[in-house]
């Protein structure tokens, strides 16, 4: 797959605008403006085959498609794209990609029938038993001490641009120790975020088995799964879990760790990856962006 994007023929929308808005403030009303964040229907499509259409911000939408098509199963890395287009259409924005070699039952499989609003990994899927799929299994191995996972989390809140212009958008990025952050993807939906997530790590040659996934947002059992498709060994969310995706990293291998907050964090599944400790490797890593 290469690099290039083929030009499109408008540009793609903004990711947020300014909109004016009326604040009532002590029960006075307050004329005044509001930059909020963009949300446009992107579909996806292999081989000119339609496949899915998500409501997603218009932002990296080629790590979004190249991230969305491994942690769905459809394709197993960047090898398996020839090619990868995005076309600006008035209802919104077209990502066409085609595959290397025929997808068969993995591509059958997961066709849906239904748009998933705000990246949702379940939605419209054409079978049940798809819900609660068997995933890969992450290898163990991989260990972090507790002050790398405290660190990654408050660096999350130094990458976030576009939350800070809306306070309305998820992120989900990749933090390794001795490095750092290495990603961050933001996108009104916290699916869309971990899909970007994996696209830039897969464009950016990163091993996502050699850190951990820092998350915004709740942890639902769609992440997980995703998190598992990228071989992630740890996930760490600043809210809670479901019991389902608690049951779900379990069984995939994946350290769970949630309710991370300045007082602490809690894990959930395989507590072995945590170590104590501490040190300045932790806070003295050397931000490296992936493009």
């Amino acid at each position: 797959m290469t690099d290039r994007v083929t030009p499109v023929p408008q540009a793609l929308p903004d990711a947020s605008r300014p909109v004016t808005r009326v604040a009532w403030r002590d029960g006075v009303p307050l004329d005044g403006d509001r930059v909020v964040a963009e949300e446009t229907a992107v579909a996806i499509s292999y081989d000119s085959a339609a496949y899915a259409v998500l409501m997603a911000t218009p932002r990296d939408l080629e790590d979004f498609a190249l991230g969305f098509s491994v942690t769905e199963g459809i394709i197993t890395g960047r090898a398996d794209i020839a090619d990868l287009d995005l076309v600006v259409v008035p209802e919104g924005v077209n990502v066409r990609l085609w595959l290397a070699k025929t997808p068969g039952e993995a591509l059958e499989r997961r066709r849906r029938r239904l748009a998933g609003p705000m990246g949702c990994g379940l939605c419209g899927l054409e079978s049940l038993a798809e819900a609660t799929r068997a995933l890969p299994v992450v290898p163990q191995g991989f260990t972090i001490d507790a002050t790398q996972v405290a660190a990654a989390r408050d660096d999350l809140a130094n990458h976030q641009p576009l939350f800070e212009e809306t306070r309305a958008v998820h992120a989900a990025g990749f933090w390794r120790p001795g490095t750092g952050m290495v990603a961050v993807r933001e996108d009104v939906g916290r699916h869309n975020a971990l899909d970007k997530l994996a696209g830039a790590l897969i464009r950016g040659g990163v091993d996502a088995a050699s850190g951990l996934v820092v998350m915004s947002s709740r942890v639902s059992v769609e992440l997980v799964q995703k998190a598992a498709a990228m071989g992630v060994p740890v996930l760490v969310a600043v809210s809670a879990p479901s019991a389902l995706a608690i049951r779900t990293a379990e069984a995939a291998g994946i350290t769970l760790v949630a309710v991370a907050r300045r007082d602490g964090f809690e894990v959930f599944t395989h507590a072995g990856r945590i170590v104590p400790g501490g040190g300045a490797e932790a806070k003295q890593g050397n931000t490296r962006h992936v493009a």
